[in-house]
């Protein structure tokens, strides 16, 4: 078998998104076969997920196909060249390109890269060697990348323009007829671009442990509603593929989150919500970590979730902060808005009462503009009262020593900066989205 495509991309992308990856690969081999129609359907692409059977030694296997595939598509983005196997992939199938050249005299263009995400910073100087746009595939794609217009618009025409483009690429190179290459060890190859060194947080930065609760695409919340595209949102397969921003245009919540709390200077981890919630966030207290629960208010009341944030709401967890988001595309206004707060504020009886605290560690009805700033200053609450619970006051009655006694200004030491970010806390807001006046604005209407 020598298939016309092998298709090489990072599992961290698949995981992230797997039903772009999917349609992406099922509609590039669909096209393939409608340009090619003397393929067979099994000639036609080859898939780790789909090649690979039970007992099968992988690596092996993956060097015997990135031998004989007549072509490779690659998936460009930055989680593809941290890819340690993506790597090799690359570094194996463009060495066997260069073979044939030395061999042949021919140039075969057959590395076909396709931009899945937008590149920031440099490139591998071997890599951008080989042109990843051409002119014609649209603007939104050369900026952009694959997976926006497929969260944008799917079916759209900027998008099965790029499948054709890359398509008859394909068709082009895999009729040139690219050598082989000889039995040669995956393991031992060294790949071009070798995996991305972790950051190390800067000497402030703490720890954020991120739990969610939320639906899955089969979970009757996201079949509920017109067409199954409301009622939070767009679901996947896991619980962080959450995108409550409908459309999609926004990565899924959970990475979006792990965006701002990283971009802010610290670290971060991912779970989800489960028995034995309370003694997590104890542990992680103890650990000097902060966490924050990410919550599906059309989820919070279900068998799988309730018993766990009940657990939760009935203890005390002072550096935990919960965020609830509304959904682009609930309910307006009304009965069934109603409902759906009413539920969450039965699960989160206790903290209900918390939601409109200038302290910032619950929060309901979240939109998407408010999202990235109402996390960080949670996030950074929740860090000062972890400080604050840590930190050695001393014996002194008076706090001379710490700025609080008569001596203060000259003894006071200098904290960690860990400030609130400025501006007022804004107006209180129902769980419809509506400003609630204040007491005072209430006082000069009567």
């Amino acid at each position: 078998m020598r298939p016309y495509f092998f298709f090489s991309y990072a599992r961290r992308d698949y995981e992230a998104g797997d039903a772009f990856v999917d349609q992406f690969f099922n509609d590039l081999r669909d096209e393939l076969g409608r340009i090619e129609p003397a393929a067979g359907a099994d000639e036609l692409a080859y898939r780790d997920t789909e090649g690979l059977r039970l007992g099968d030694n992988w690596e092996q296997q993956l060097a015997q196909m990135l031998a004989r595939c007549r072509t490779m598509v690659a998936l460009y983005s930055p989680a593809y060249f941290a890819s340690l196997y993506c790597g090799k992939e690359w570094t194996a199938f463009r060495g066997r390109v260069r073979r044939h050249e030395d061999l042949a005299g021919e140039v075969v263009p057959a590395l076909i890269p396709v931009l899945w995400e937008a590149l920031p910073g440099e490139l591998p100087d071997e890599v951008r060697k080989i042109q990843f746009v051409q002119q014609g595939m649209g603007d939104a794609y050369a900026r952009s990348g694959l997976r926006d217009l497929l969260r944008t618009d799917p079916l759209g025409p900027d998008y099965r323009l790029v499948v054709r483009v890359v398509a008859e690429r394909i068709r082009d190179a895999a009729a040139r007829r690219l050598g082989e290459l000889p039995e040669f060890d995956l393991g031992a190859v060294r790949g071009y671009f070798p995996v991305v060194p972790a950051i190390r947080p800067a000497p402030t930065a703490g720890m954020v442990r991120l739990f969610i609760a939320a639906g899955r695409s089969s979970d009757a919340a996201a079949a509920a509603g017109a067409g199954g595209s409301c009622r939070g949102g767009w679901y996947g397969a896991k619980p962080w593929q959450w995108a409550p921003y409908h459309p999609p245009t926004q990565p899924p919540l959970a990475l979006r989150a792990q965006q701002v709390i990283t971009s802010a200077g610290h670290t971060t981890t991912l779970e989800e919500i489960g028995p034995g919630l309370g003694e997590r966030l104890d542990r992680a207290r103890e650990d000097n970590q902060v966490s924050v629960l990410l919550v599906d208010p059309w989820m919070a009341g279900s068998e799988v979730y309730r018993p766990a944030l009940r657990e939760y709401d009935d203890q005390n967890h002072p550096v935990t902060g919960v965020m609830v988001p509304a959904g682009t595309d609930d309910p307006p206004a009304g009965p069934e808005r109603d409902a759906l707060w009413t539920g969450v504020r039965g699960v989160f009886r206790r903290n209900w009462l918390r939601r409109s605290d200038l302290e910032h560690l619950f929060r309901v009805a979240v939109g998407r503009e408010s999202f990235d700033t109402d996390l960080t200053i949670m996030v950074t609450v929740a860090q000062n009262k972890l400080m604050d619970d840590n930190f050695d006051w001393g014996d002194d009655d008076d706090g001379a020593a710490f700025g609080f006694g008569p001596d203060g200004e000259d003894a006071a030491p200098v904290m960690p900066g860990l400030a609130v970010p400025a501006g007022p806390p804004g107006p209180r807001r129902s769980p419809d989205g509506t400003a609630v006046p204040s007491r005072r604005e209430q006082d000069d209407v009567r």
